[in-house]
């Protein structure tokens, strides 16, 4: 194949990995711009709602405990092949759906689609890719996974601005018509990148590491001349081979003595280092709080003293930045390397975190619960509507003790957090000082999971039964004096100077790492049992998180956070080994300890 033929092939190569993680980003984002027309327009009630909200979750996490196995078993471009068609098959699910189990079927579909496209993806692409762009390759992914995220919040806008020009005819059922249609649509706009998608997985080749484990030597020659000149692909088939056939002779030498041969020992020093080592970036990656920062932003930014409309300004600035750096890394990774995107990329967000702690803390010394006042109001039905005011805030200023007195007549914020046994929920801010303000709504059917499938994965510990039982307790009503707009542009800037480190060393690198580090042999199961255990400090993070800001503040919070990210600075800058330029085979090398597999030749 001519030069520019394999040009044009690696190229191909990172469209459909860029088409992967658009689809990841959609699958994410997309449910946020359809949910209030859905709300308006299906019937739905709220644990209804919440549970097809929440099914993109359950399959997910049932996808990626498999993904692995799946991975070995059909072949990754089987398998993207697959995870492409799931999504393309919901999305006339949930769009021609008319009740509320085609729903929930359609968001466990692509929830299932995107799972697996988080393992497949990264795995295919560290397995195909050259050294010298695989870091490329994974970033891309990285990247347009964030504009997926973006593209959904668009559609969604757009579709917004239409319902609000139909809502000044005044006509209801044509409202109610275009509402049904809107969120219909802002599905339907999704399908064709699935569509790409797949046609793309059914053009690559399959992973010539992946051949090469099943024996088929010809096939996977044949894979990686379609991206390497011969000259890279005899190395590499022969550094393939070599691990291949040291792998063979190992477990031959293992036999017992009735002659059948034991496998190799998977505690063996190459491979449980790089799995716990993946293992300590997944995790540091979501104890940086970055879903968390993500998820409250908004809420974040008024209670820093920004306005209603500033606060959603600097969301919008928040992911733009995200989009934009992750266009650097991309650039980046393959130029400095990843041990060097992830030191640089935690050490500043542990500044910028240390930042907004500190900013926080000058605030927040003086705030006032007044959960007894709000309690208080609460009626028989475990529910109460409060428009928060200058005469509300002062009537529970009043009632909340002599400190809480001396914020009387200023502007305060005010956030309730709310449970219900074993689970929580916070209301949006509300400020005194704004007369647009919409009302506060303390419902139990906000607060409690719609099932016990839900109810696991929002907080394994729990136990949903006893939590219906109990009456709705206001934990925290958390009353501050409104900081000034320059405090609240302060904590701005630290979120997007967070956003912009996370986005060019950790956000570009995590899927890198995960797919670099494991060797050939568990790299697919390794990949899914890593991703678990992300989900599993991601969701630890979720039922920690408003409980630790009612009782210490945000302050205490990105404190913590900046603390388990030293950990991950540690990890990145002292222990993880640089893999930019190297063949998988000789990662894989480093780890063992052994000599360089590349100049190895086999015949």
């Amino acid at each position: 194949m001519p030069r520019d033929e394999k040009a044009g092939y690696n190229r191909f190569l990172l469209l459909v990995a860029g088409l992967g993680g658009l689809l990841y980003g959609i699958d994410v984002g997309i449910i946020a711009g359809a949910l209030p027309y859905l709300e308006a327009t299906s019937g739905l009630n709220a644990g209804q709602l919440s549970t097809v909200v929440a099914a993109v979750l359950l399959g997910s996490v049932i996808s990626t405990l498999f993904a692995g196995i799946l991975a070995d078993w059909m072949g990754r471009k089987l398998l993207m092949i697959f995870s492409g068609s799931t999504f393309v098959v919901s999305i006339p699910v949930i769009a021609l759906a008319h009740g509320y189990q085609p729903l929930v079927l359609g968001r466990l579909l692509q929830g299932i689609s995107a799972g697996l496209i988080g393992v497949v993806v990264p795995l295919y692409l560290a397995e195909c890719l050259s050294a010298d762009s695989r870091g490329k390759g994974t970033g891309i992914f990285q990247w347009l996974l964030t504009l997926g995220i973006v593209c959904a919040a668009i559609a969604g806008m757009f579709f917004s601005i239409r319902v609000e020009e139909v809502a000044r005819l005044g006509d209801a059922a044509k409202l109610f018509a275009f509402k049904d249609k809107a969120w219909r649509s802002i599905f339907w706009v999704s399908l064709p990148p699935g569509i790409m998608f797949v046609i793309g997985s059914a053009i690559v080749a399959e992973s010539p590491r992946w051949l090469s484990r099943q024996g088929r030597r010809d096939d996977a020659y044949a894979s990686l001349l379609r991206s390497r000149t011969r000259q890279q692909a005899d190395l590499e088939l022969a550094e393939m081979q070599l691990a291949t056939a040291t792998e063979k002779t190992r477990k031959s030498t293992g036999a017992d003595k009735t002659g059948a041969n034991k496998k190799e020992s998977l505690l063996r020093r190459k491979y449980v280092i790089p799995f716990l080592l993946a293992c300590v970036i997944l995790a540091c990656n979501q104890a940086t709080g970055i879903n968390s920062i993500i998820g409250y932003n908004a809420n974040i930014l008024l209670q820093s003293g920004l306005s209603d409309v500033q606060a959603h300004w600097g969301y919008v600035i928040f992911t733009i930045v995200n989009f934009l750096m992750t266009m650097g890394g991309v650039v980046l990774v393959d130029r400095k390397g990843r041990k060097f995107l992830l030191s640089i990329g935690s050490a500043g967000i542990i500044v910028s975190l240390l930042c907004a702690g500190m900013l926080f803390r000058n605030t927040e010394k003086y705030r006032v619960d007044a959960r007894s006042a709000v309690q208080s109001l609460m009626s028989a039905a475990d529910s109460e509507t409060i428009r928060y005011d200058r005469k509300t805030a002062d009537f529970f200023l009043a009632s909340s003790g002599t400190a809480a007195r001396k914020l009387i007549g200023q502007p305060t914020s005010l956030i309730v957090i709310y449970s219900c046994g074993d689970f929580r929920s916070a209301t949006r801010v509300s400020r005194s000082d704004d007369p647009a303000a919409q009302p506060i709504e303390i419902t139990r059917a906000s607060c409690l999971p719609a099932n016990k499938v839900v109810a696991f994965f929002s907080n394994p510990f729990s136990s949903f039964d006893a939590s219906r039982r109990v009456p709705l307790r206001i934990d925290n009503a958390l009353i501050s004096a409104v900081p000034s707009t320059h405090n609240g542009w302060m904590v701005a800037i630290t979120l997007f100077v967070f956003i912009a480190f996370f986005a060019i060393g950790p956000g570009v690198c995590v899927w890198l790492a995960l797919s670099e580090l494991m060797p050939t042999r568990i790299r697919s199961n390794g990949m899914s049992i890593a991703l678990l255990i992300n989900q599993a400090v991601s969701t630890g993070i979720a039922a920690t998180f408003l409980p630790t800001v009612g009782r210490f503040g945000y302050s205490t919070m990105f404190f913590a956070f900046a603390a388990c990210t030293v950990v991950y600075f540690m990890t990145a800058a002292f222990v993880l080994p640089e893999t930019k330029g190297k063949t998988l085979e000789e990662i894989e090398a480093h780890f063992e300890g052994g000599a360089d597999t590349s100049s190895a030749v086999i015949a």
